[in-house]
């Protein structure tokens, strides 16, 4: 089965599920849910904020290709890119794969020469493990690795060296899953949904609590604000403890020695 392509029409269908569940469970239907859609979208994006704050489930590696730009060092990553972990280049020096130089590289031709061309009669561990070497010296030697630095609020990356000329590089990346994603995944969808309900509970007992009764013929209504209120901070707090315990889906750390 092919999966869904991500789109806001997507995601939007699922946030309505979220939606919908939150409402059935204050009992709309059966009484008047005083809350409206801008108290269930902000008690969803609250949900999703903490669940990437605490969950290493919320992010994923990846990968993606940038377009280096001549005389250019400074370039903004996409809203849902936490970090970059590393670079690499398709050469192993300072030239382009346009350009001559390090780029042509007689030792790397008598290595393809013997790998591929002379398969199965020439060569061995010995010549490979020596290629490998030889590219990662020249790597050092001659600009083969980028050094840079990325800043996280604003996303900005800065390559600390000149771009002499168009160059695609890959990049290696940690990023936020789509909201989509987190909404679809067996094990964050439920702690998502559960903590949308507290947050909705909470507003909804944060209102109520303004009057404590509604005037009315037999004597008024007491309304339970306060109740709605205590419950929503229960359940928020062993919503973070299931976080802790990675009963969500997370993986805790390995061993640390050191």
């Amino acid at each position: 089965m092919v999966d869904q392509v991500l789109t806001p029409e997507n995601t939007l269908a699922l946030k309505q599920q979220v939606f919908d569940h939150v409402r059935t469970l204050l009992g709309d239907g059966m009484i008047e849910v005083e809350l409206d859609p801008k108290h269930y979208e902000t008690a969803l994006e609250r949900a999703i904020d903490k669940y990437k704050q605490l969950s290493e489930s919320s992010v994923e590696e990846s990968y993606g290709f940038l377009e280096l730009q001549e005389d250019t060092n400074v370039y903004t990553m996409p809203e849902e890119v936490t970090n970059v972990r590393q670079i690499f280049r398709r050469t192993v020096g300072g030239a382009s794969s346009s350009e001559g130089g390090t780029a042509l590289d007689p030792f790397e031709l008598a290595y393809t020469n013997v790998y591929l061309l002379q398969t199965g009669r020439l060569g061995g561990l010995a010549t490979y493990d020596a290629f490998a070497g030889y590219q990662e010296l020249v790597g050092r030697m001659f600009g083969g690795f980028i050094n840079f630095h990325y800043q996280e609020v604003n996303r900005r990356l800065e390559i600390v060296r000149r771009v002499r000329s168009a160059e695609t590089v890959l990049l290696w990346l940690y990023n936020h899953k789509p909201d989509e994603t987190l909404l679809k995944d067996v094990y964050a969808k439920p702690w998502i949904r559960d903590y949308t309900l507290a947050g909705a509970k909470f507003m909804l007992g944060e209102a109520r609590s303004k009057f404590a009764t509604v005037a009315g013929p037999q004597g008024g209504t007491a309304l339970n604000g306060d109740q709605l209120k205590a419950e929503a901070t229960a359940e928020m707090t062993e919503l973070d403890r299931q976080l802790e315990m990675f009963t969500e889906g997370s993986k805790p750390m390995s061993f640390v020695i050191g």
